[in-house]
């Protein structure tokens, strides 16, 4: 018999054609606790199966590798295949449990199968918690580029089990910490500097300031995405960052925090050029990410980094729809012409 599941509180995140609950502070010692349903599978990575194994090993479920390189179609052939061979109908609740990378596939999996199953995420990254489980977005990859196939699905519920954040390496704290800096650029001109005040050490041992941290993001992000789920206005805004960095990511394998972070650096460097950005306003970006030991710059060739930025899904004919930072707390989307970012390239980066 499942008990009636444990959390702190519950927020209702209403999109046009859905509302998505979402439970913050959350106990998942009992999956089927969540469940409305005795038909599930679980989707989830290789390193959270090994640390969780007793929470799912019950239940049907599918781990996979680790990391991007798992966001590809031959993954979901695989997911696929595994679940029509467990004959589950279109009653089935697909579970992700994991990072970003989990979330996607899972979303991706549960919007296609049989045209449509439930879908439950438990984050269990930072950067799952803040960004990647948020908004309904999910794809894969095709090659060097980043998320050209997907749809957008919201889950039925998102879990917040902060537990998890236990067995989080450093370097994925520090991954996370790219996309809450990256709301404070561009919406949040408090949040950003409550981060000036702390640190990554800080939140990482203070359970309470890190659960208000994560709470105040999901309520921005969401805020953001329940106005514009298919991204024609302020959703433009969450890519800060997002254009060179994906196309950094794949070209260099790098962590995606470490990416956008990069690609953060650029866009204030092209926001002094064309959006009037002050440069004090620019170095504190700057100074911000070293702070939470995310990267500033990279050595890479500007050639196949342009050909890359290309193929991004916000180009539009010769120009790119470019998210830059009037002031910290301020953005807007812009169309910048392709040419002047290929002349402009090298000095951004």
């Amino acid at each position: 018999m499942s008990n009636t599941p444990q959390y702190i509180h519950k927020k209702t995140y209403r999109f046009p054609n859905k509302s998505v609950e979402v439970f913050f502070g959350a106990t998942v010692s009992d999956i089927q606790d969540w469940l409305d349903t005795s038909s599930v599978f679980i989707i989830t990575d290789e390193n959270i199966n090994q640390l969780y194994k007793t929470k799912l090993e019950r239940f049907p479920h599918i781990s996979i590798k680790p990391g991007e390189s798992s966001k590809q179609y031959e993954t979901i052939k695989v997911i696929i295949e595994k679940m029509l061979d467990a004959q589950l109908s279109k009653q089935t609740t697909v579970i992700g449990v994991g990072g970003g990378v989990v979330s996607d596939i899972a979303g991706f999996v549960a919007s296609i199968f049989k045209r449509g199953t439930k879908l439950i995420l438990m984050p269990t990254s930072l950067l799952g918690m803040v960004d990647a489980a948020l908004g309904g977005k999910n794809g894969i990859d095709a090659g060097i580029y980043k998320n050209m196939v997907g749809t957008v699905y919201q889950p039925d519920k998102i879990i917040y089990d902060y537990s998890f954040l236990n067995t989080l390496p450093k370097e994925e704290w520090i991954n996370g910490f790219a996309e809450i800096i990256k709301h404070g650029c561009i919406r949040d001109e408090q949040l950003f500097s409550l981060l000036e005040k702390h640190s990554l050490e800080e939140f990482r041992l203070n359970t309470e300031w890190m659960a208000d941290l994560i709470e105040r993001n999901v309520d921005l992000k969401m805020d953001i995405v329940t106005k514009d789920e298919y991204d024609q206005h302020d959703r433009q805004l969450l890519n800060f960052g997002h254009t060179i960095g994906h196309a950094l990511e794949n070209l260099h394998q790098l962590p995606h925090g470490h990416a956008v972070s990069i690609g953060m650096v650029a866009a204030c460097v092209l926001s002094e050029k064309l959006a009037d950005l002050h440069f004090e306003d620019a170095a504190r970006v700057v100074k911000l990410l070293a702070k939470y030991h995310l990267p500033v710059d990279v050595d890479t060739d500007y050639n196949k980094l342009y050909d890359a930025m290309c193929m991004d899904k916000k180009r539009q004919g010769d120009n790119m729809q470019f998210v830059l930072m009037d002031k910290i707390g301020s953005a807007s989307a812009v169309p910048v012409p392709m040419h002047f970012l290929r002349e402009n390239l090298r000095s951004l980066l």
